[in-house]
């Protein structure tokens, strides 16, 4: 049987979320939708299979993965929490950026 898991959204996280959306939704009016419509795709993927993203080099911390959303140009980072069946998304960097988020 598999675990169900939760999906945890952090703080920084859901700052980036909703300022990306807001941003996107007034900036690109041929697709308004497509934060929101990417994010619940992968949102689905990962719950389902969390090792998917492969381990991000660019952050501090430890065991972090990231996902590609190339419809947008971001990452989402994440973590897969085990002992307590838990996905912590911790935050969504644009893959212009040279560096990764401060995590």
């Amino acid at each position: 049987m598999t675990k169900l898991l939760r999906l945890e959204i952090g703080r920084r996280a859901r700052r980036q979320i909703k300022d990306l959306s807001s941003w996107w939704r007034i900036n690109r009016t041929a697709a308004p939708g497509a934060v929101r419509d990417e994010l619940k795709r992968v949102f689905r993927l990962i719950l389902v299979q969390p090792y998917i993203g492969p381990p991000a080099l660019d952050v501090a911390l430890p065991d972090i993965r990231r996902i590609h959303l190339s419809r947008i140009g971001y990452y989402l980072y994440y973590r897969v929490l085990e002992h307590i069946d838990a996905i912590e998304v911790l935050a969504l960097w644009s893959d212009r950026r040279e560096e990764g988020p401060p995590v």
